[in-house]
């Protein structure tokens, strides 16, 4: 089972031709509201990967509750551990140009509640055959005592080190997998990597120091990762993007569903970016999540395959 620990918001998404600079107005083309935050979006994504998840965060005691958890619910995630505190439950206010870049400001509202006993009770029941995914839009805190606590019951974690943070790169190297975009890694490794042969060296540094599994997402590039020793590299299929808000989770998601079920880890790296590719071609972030069948579909087109070094 996965469990995860962590954000649920609200996201209010609004269409642009393209995305305003700083103290511009741009005219709008599009808003909606969906539900998000990247622990719904990861979970809903192991979920729709066919996995068992559990749940485990807030909401606020406003009116964006319901609706900011209606998929997971839909879904039949488990959300016996999601609480209810007083104030606004997270929100996104995200912007979104004609080629699907985006710019997304994040206000924590209940996310911002959870703390080191809410931890221990996501990892609570777990064990050795258990999985718990992490991001770090709840405070770093509980992502830290959550990390500790399932290290003692040797419970595989992971991390996605998404949002950036300060404290990011301290925090990255207590999970046992780590999923990080280029400037994540960078983050991690402290330097700014210009070539994939400066980010080898860099994993395979890293990797040495604790045997943690790391995964760089590369967007339309696929992705590199080393496990066990072993550099392996995925493509992304070729796709026209409408909304890239969401692939990045779904990507996570996906991959912990493939952990989570025994699968080898190359086929799992491949399913998962092809799952994030087919989450960039409708607008919004669990309403793109796509099932299991459509990802399957997309791959059996798919003429990419894991490599190995």
């Amino acid at each position: 089972m996965i469990t995860v620990f962590g954000s649920v918001n609200i996201d209010l998404v609004a269409t642009a031709h393209r995305l305003p600079h700083p103290g511009e107005t741009v005219a709008g083309r599009g808003f909606a509201t969906s539900p998000g935050g990247k622990g719904a979006n990861q979970a809903l994504a192991a979920r729709r990967a066919g996995a068992e998840v559990r749940f485990a965060g807030a909401v606020g005691s406003d009116d964006f509750a319901g609706p900011a958890v209606a998929c997971l619910r839909e879904s039949d995630v488990d959300m016996s551990l999601v609480r209810t505190v007083p104030g606004p439950t997270g929100t996104a206010v995200i912007l979104v140009d004609a080629n699907g870049e985006n710019m997304i400001t994040v206000i924590p509202g209940a996310n911002g509640a959870l703390t080191s006993p809410d931890a221990e009770a996501a990892v609570m029941g777990l064990g050795p055959r258990d999985l718990l995914m992490l991001q770090l839009e709840i405070p770093e805190a509980s992502v830290e005592a959550a990390l500790a606590a399932a290290r003692h019951a040797s419970v595989r974690t992971l991390l996605n080190l998404a949002p950036l943070t300060a404290e990011a790169a301290r925090i990255g190297r207590l999970a046992d997998i780590v999923v990080a975009n280029e400037t994540e890694f960078d983050c991690l490794v402290g330097m700014d990597l210009e070539s994939d042969d400066a980010r080898v060296d860099a994993l395979r540094r890293l990797h040495a120091e604790n045997g943690q599994i790391i995964v760089v997402t590369l967007g339309e590039r696929g992705a590199i990762a080393i496990s066990d020793g072993e550099i392996i590299r995925v493509d992304s299929p070729r796709i026209v993007p409408v909304d890239a808000v969401g692939a990045g989770d779904t990507f996570c998601g996906y991959l912990a569903a493939g952990l989570d079920a025994g699968d080898d880890f190359a086929v799992s790296l491949q399913r998962a970016a092809v799952a994030g590719a087919v989450a960039c071609l409708a607008p919004g972030a669990q309403v793109a999540i796509p099932l299991r069948s459509a990802v399957d579909a997309k791959a059996s087109g798919f003429t990419g395959a894991a490599r190995r070094a």
